[in-house]
């Protein structure tokens, strides 16, 4: 009876706290008596949180009167307001002083956690650990020591932090791991992040780097050959910088160096097995064994191929073998030859292939300049276009030979060094302008076929595989325009021998002439005899063009040659109407000039 006297009397306002005891415990509400002529109700889930054993009927507890009536006549009241309160102060001493608090996580909401501490506060995503998780439900109902960052009254605002604490827990383990740690230490660690230059090494609160090429002494090309993310392993310590705390790590070091003793496992010019592990446009990289691996430079595939990279004749994965012809320790390199495999075929080319001698062989490539023949496999010669006939003019050695042809030669010279075998197809035969004074004279009366036009004139094919020049000027009486309108190449032409140059090989024709009497051939013998030594062939024919246009037919033969030879003492620039007529797409480009000698072996060392 006192006591509900004493309760009568008591004053109650909104937002006092006051103490009630729980009569009714419904699905969402409990009911609550705080001695007010009415019952009062709070949400049952303000409980759930707080409470660590289970409410039951008759438990006395805090609560705060939010109103005292509502529109059924209850009184609404708060448990955790009344909570909130009570605890407000001893959360502010927390935060003041840089303590902690421990709280149980309610619920998972954008951006963070509802962190129940006595009263709901706020744990943002970047504040639960060190890396921001990404599935926030699986710390629902866990309970963990936090750090109050912010707190406002007013808006009654708690931001906590979690990722403090175990910041502030990691240092100090980095803070002693690095008084305690050495280098060569063997540490235990969980692979943490992997990147392209390596991994990092979670050492219990404290990061060591592994570099990449600190993983194997064989060749990766990514972490991720070798380690997964979690994977627990045992590392080396390689490094230690106390002042900003990094580590560097090792894993290979663990194994002994495959390159201690390389000179020994692999003396020079012995000969080792291997796989193809990397191709570059210099050359092979060959593994040896795990950590050890030998560079096949490019040069050193081949004796005699020309091999522009090495993908051409290796491929990655393969099986090779070669000979070892250079080792750096220091650098860790060493180098590799293919070919050294098999004898040069360079030692034996003097001895197999001797001047003089005869050589047979297809022909391999053509280029501008030569052709070359195939005598082995991977030794080719060349055959210069200067040499190929002893007679023949040719720009070009496609104007008689092809790829395939069987050829047969004789060897002119063989050069070790550069690695050149020069060969020639017209010494196989004398050269028939040694006795071109008993083959053709002046004045006489041959026979061809027209194999060539040109804008000059045509070439005309006689015997012994000799040419004749017909200057445009000699082929008739008339005035010929274009060579193509009067001959066509394959006619059968009958002409008369009218000069002989061997120095420059070359034997004059007219056809004009192969009708001329004794008496005219003579006065042209005279013409002949007036020009002065070392005029060349065209210079012969203007004089005859020049006889044949300026006089009549019934002029005497002697006064005819007379003028002649005065027109070549004293010539005249040509006019418009005297000068050949120019080159038509039919017909064949002006003869060069041959090549010199000595510039054959600057053209081409080898085929391509």
């Amino acid at each position: 009876m006192e006591e509900a006297m004493a309760q009568s009397q008591i004053s109650y306002v909104a937002g006092q706290i006051v103490k009630g005891t729980v009569i009714e415990i419904r699905q969402k509400e409990v009911m609550i008596d705080i001695g007010y002529k009415s019952e009062g109700s709070v949400p049952i889930n303000e409980f759930s949180d707080h409470d660590e054993e289970e409410l039951k009927l008759g438990d006395v507890v805090d609560v705060q009167i939010l109103r005292l009536e509502d529109r059924e006549g209850m009184v609404e009241l708060s448990h955790e307001q009344a909570i909130f309160k009570q605890n407000w102060d001893n959360i502010k001493t927390i935060c003041e002083e840089g303590g902690c608090i421990k709280g149980r996580v309610k619920a998972a909401v954008k951006g963070g956690l509802i962190v129940n501490i006595g009263v709901e506060a706020f744990l943002p995503s970047s504040q639960i650990d060190i890396i921001t998780p990404r599935d926030l439900d699986v710390f629902v109902g866990n309970t963990y020591d936090f750090k109050v960052v912010k707190l406002n009254l007013e808006r009654q605002n708690i931001v906590l932090s979690r990722r403090e604490l175990i910041e502030e827990e990691r240092s100090n383990k980095r803070a002693k791991l690095l008084d305690d740690m050495v280098p060569g230490d063997i540490r235990k660690g969980t692979v943490k992040n992997l990147t392209d230059f390596g991994a990092f090494v979670d050492l219990n609160g404290l990061d060591g780097l592994l570099h990449i090429t600190d993983m194997s002494w064989g060749r990766i090309t990514h972490p991720s050959q070798m380690l997964a993310v979690g994977q627990e392993l045992e590392v080396v310590v390689l490094d230690i910088n106390k002042e900003s705390e990094r580590v560097s790590l090792g894993l290979k070091q663990k194994e002994a160096n495959p390159w201690d003793k390389i000179e020994e496992k692999y003396p020079i010019g012995g000969k080792v097995a291997g796989k193809v592990v990397n191709l570059m446009p210099y050359g092979a990289f060959i593994e040896l064994e795990p950590g050890v691996e030998g560079l096949v430079h490019v040069s050193e595939l081949s004796w005699t191929k020309r091999i522009n990279k090495p993908s051409e004749v290796l491929k990655a994965g393969e099986g090779i073998e070669a000979v070892v012809l250079g080792i750096n320790q220091d650098e860790q390199k060493i180098s590799l030859g293919v070919r050294q495999l098999e004898t040069n075929p360079w030692d034996l080319a003097q001895e197999k292939y001797k001047v003089g001698a005869k050589v047979s062989g297809k022909i391999r490539n053509l280029t501008s300049y030569g052709a070359f023949m195939g005598l082995e496999e991977g030794l080719d010669a060349m055959i210069h276009v200067s040499d190929i006939s002893w007679t023949r003019r040719i720009n070009h050695p496609s104007e008689v030979l092809r790829k395939g042809m069987d050829v047969e030669a004789q060897v002119l010279e063989v050069d070790r060094e550069n690695q050149r075998i020069s060969v020639g197809i017209k010494q196989l035969d004398e050269d028939p302008w040694d006795k071109i004074d008993d083959l053709y004279k002046i004045g006489d009366l041959v026979e061809g076929k027209v194999s060539k036009l040109a804008s000059f004139g045509v070439f005309v094919g006689l015997d012994h595989d000799i040419d004749g020049l017909v200057h445009i000027s000699q082929v008739s009486e008339e005035r010929v325009e274009k060579i193509k309108d009067v001959l066509n190449v394959g006619e059968e032409v009958t002409a008369r021998v009218i000069k002989i140059d061997r120095s420059d090989r070359r034997i004059g024709l007219s056809i004009k002439a192969a009708t001329y009497t004794t008496e005219q051939l003579k006065e042209e013998e005279a013409v002949l005899d007036a020009l002065k030594p070392g005029e060349d062939l065209v210079a012969l024919q203007h004089a005859f063009d020049t006889f044949g246009d300026n006089e009549g037919e019934s002029e005497a033969p002697a006064a005819k040659a007379e003028k002649k030879a005065s027109a070549l003492k004293e010539p005249e620039a040509p006019t418009e109407s005297e000068e050949a007529p120019a080159e038509t797409a039919e017909e064949a480009p002006a003869e060069e000039a041959p090549a010199e000698e000595e510039t054959k072996g600057d053209e081409a060392k080898s085929s391509e």
